[in-house]
């Protein structure tokens, strides 16, 4: 067994909020924080490779929801977990965004799904504390 564990999950923002915020402005804000983000070349536990940020709409006829999907796999990232959501997290309080989910898939402890819902239905960059909620499931073996 080689110890792979895979990460990924999704970044939620909403298109228009009560106080009439533009989403191009949630949208570019959130770019930065994730360009910001170390390059994947330096070994760090996030990095700004992992990401990918939504394309730009030219029309916004219909309602959508705002999605920056991540992904990636380590070896073993269980041991290393606390310091990433640390990172994870420090990561989310520079953002905009609405909910935020990690799925942690790992072969010796089964599988954790984080969660994360803004207070007040947004949270704007640097503003309240974080929340998070962990479900775990393991898939149990035969005999």
């Amino acid at each position: 067994m080689n110890q792979e564990s895979v990460v990924y999950g999704c970044i939620k923002d909403v298109v228009y909020t009560s106080e009439g915020s533009d989403l191009n402005t949630h949208r570019e804000h959130n770019k930065r924080v994730m360009q910001s983000l170390p390059s994947i070349e330096d070994w760090p536990l996030i990095s700004r490779e992992m990401f990918s940020a939504p394309v730009q709409f030219t029309a916004l006829d219909d309602v959508h929801t705002d999605v920056v999907h991540f992904g990636i796999s380590y070896k073993a990232v269980e041991h290393e977990w606390q310091s990433w959501l640390n990172k994870f997290e420090d990561m989310l309080k520079q953002m905009y965004w609405v909910s935020a989910v990690v799925h942690l898939e790992t072969e010796y402890s089964g599988t954790h799904t984080f969660t994360w819902d803004a207070e007040d239905d947004l949270h704007e960059p640097s503003v309240g504390e974080l929340s998070v909620r962990c479900e775990w499931s393991r898939e149990a073996v035969g005999f």
